[in-house]
C-alpha cells in the first residue's frame, strides 16, 4: 500500500461479523433477495438475520424493502451502491492481507 499502512486498516468493521459477511456476501451476487432465501442460504433464525441486516440497514450498506405478494407480506434484501463500495473495498483488504 502506497501509504505504509497495513491492508487490515481498510477492512470494514460492520462487514467483520461472520453473518453480516455472508449477508453482504449473498447479496453482492443479486439485484435482490427475499428473506426467507436469505435465511436458508445463511443457515440462520429469523431474528439473526433481522438483526444482522438492521444493523446494515443502519450504516446504509442494506436496503430493505418490504412488500406484498398477493395477501402476504414479503422483506426482500439489496445492497445499496455505497454497500456494494463497501464489500469491494473489503474484499480488496482481504485480498492484500492475503498476499493476492
Amino acid at each position: 500500500m502506497s501509504d505504509g499502512q497495513h491492508p487490515r486498516h481498510q477492512l470494514h468493521e460492520a462487514l467483520m461479523h461472520p453473518v453480516r459477511f455472508s449477508l453482504a456476501a449473498s447479496l453482492a451476487a443479486a439485484e435482490e433477495i427475499d428473506f426467507p432465501t436469505l435465511r436458508d442460504t445463511l443457515q440462520v433464525s429469523d431474528s439473526v438475520l433481522s438483526r444482522q441486516a438492521s444493523q446494515l440497514e443502519g450504516l446504509g450498506i442494506v436496503r430493505i424493502r418490504k412488500g406484498y405478494v398477493g395477501k402476504r407480506p414479503r422483506t426482500w434484501m439489496s445492497l445499496t451502491k455505497e454497500g456494494r463500495g463497501a464489500w469491494q473495498a473489503h474484499l480488496s483488504a482481504l485480498r492484500a492481507i492475503a498476499g493476492e
